[in-house]
């Protein structure tokens, strides 16, 4: 028995791992006759109410014509609560003999929502179980070195130039670069060494970037970086200016909130800001309050109010112009 959990928010890149993942299972079998897959459609009962029993039933059931069967669970985060999931946590501390699952972490279809964490007694229950677990959509500089790795295991040969293209255009969409990667093998042949000009035709638009990719530009006192990271937030990501206004807006304020506080580390900073988890956020802001000081700190605080006023009609100058004049105006001031 083979217990593999895929999970990550980002569809593409969930799907793209779970293929990979029920491909090595099958082998050369036939997966026609060895993959039952459930999605949401089979997990909710007439009333609309989730039921994962279909799940543990397929896992319990034994192969047919073949001598294993690979059984995919998909959308289960649908299943939250503690008793969701008692069902298939029984079932797993069962040896299944030879029934593979690939169990997938992922929300329901068209949910807005962020994904729940697994239930403690269905991850004890993995954990005793064996079970593999894998993030297939990392965040920070995780997500950048699966790009990365991504690209190694490529069809194609990328030059220096390419791969760097190609980086910078995919940003933070790592799900797009498969389909880019297939393109490229089609066109140009396996192993084929490619060049930034040659990858050029093939690009989708530039995506979106992670919010604090633009706030490190602005604390590094990167004007042009600054605006450039801006406007793939405002087309790639197709953020509204107010958006970006509201992540900004949360990181001079916790830098605010610090200012003058009597705190000693990261810890302390985390508790005053109110912050679960990682304190490392709580290490940046301190940082930042520290290298501002009260005089920038309010400076920049009187600059996002300016432009939030100016976003809400006080000017005739376009969303885009007045988000551009506000990330270099704080870009300069951290510059001090």
């Amino acid at each position: 028995m083979s217990i593999v959990v895929v999970q990550g928010d980002d569809s593409a890149l969930v799907g793209q791992e779970v293929q990979a993942q029920v491909k090595a299972l099958v082998g050369a079998g036939d997966a026609s006759l060895m993959v039952e897959e459930l999605t949401e459609a089979q997990f909710l009962a007439e009333d609309e109410t989730p039921d994962i029993g279909p799940l543990v039933v397929a896992a319990q059931t034994p192969p047919f014509l073949t001598e294993r069967r690979v059984v995919v669970g998909r959308n289960l985060a649908m299943f939250s609560r503690k008793a969701d999931v008692e069902p298939l946590a029984r079932v797993l501390s069962a040896d299944l003999g030879p029934v593979d699952m690939v169990l997938v972490w992922e929300k329901p279809t068209g949910s807005s929502q962020r994904l729940a964490a697994i239930p403690k007694v269905l991850k004890e229950a993995l954990t005793e179980a064996g079970a593999q677990t894998i993030n297939a959509a990392p965040s920070g500089k995780a997500r950048k070195t699966l790009l990365k790795e991504k690209l190694d295991m490529s069809g194609v040969n990328l030059d220096r130039d390419a791969r760097a293209l190609v980086e910078d255009t995919i940003g933070d969409d790592v799900g797009q670069l498969q389909a880019l990667v297939d393109v490229l093998t089609s066109t140009f042949g396996e192993g084929h060494r490619v060049s930034a000009q040659d990858v050029k035709p093939y690009l989708p638009s530039p995506s979106d970037v992670p919010p604090w990719d633009l706030t490190d530009a602005i604390d590094s006192g990167n004007i042009k970086g600054s605006i450039e990271t801006l406007h793939r937030m405002l087309q790639g990501g197709e953020r509204h200016s107010l958006s970006v206004m509201a992540i900004l807006h949360g990181h001079y304020q916790k830098a605010l909130a610090l200012d003058g506080a009597h705190v000693m580390g990261e810890r302390q900073a985390a508790d005053l800001l109110g912050m679960k988890g990682s304190t490392f956020p709580a290490k940046k802001a301190l940082a930042l309050s520290k290298r501002l000081g009260s005089a920038r700190i309010k400076k920049a605080v009187s600059l996002l109010a300016q432009a939030d006023i100016d976003l809400r009609g006080a000017t005739a100058l376009p969303a885009e112009t007045v988000s551009e004049l506000l990330v270099a105006r704080l870009a300069h001031n951290s510059k001090g």
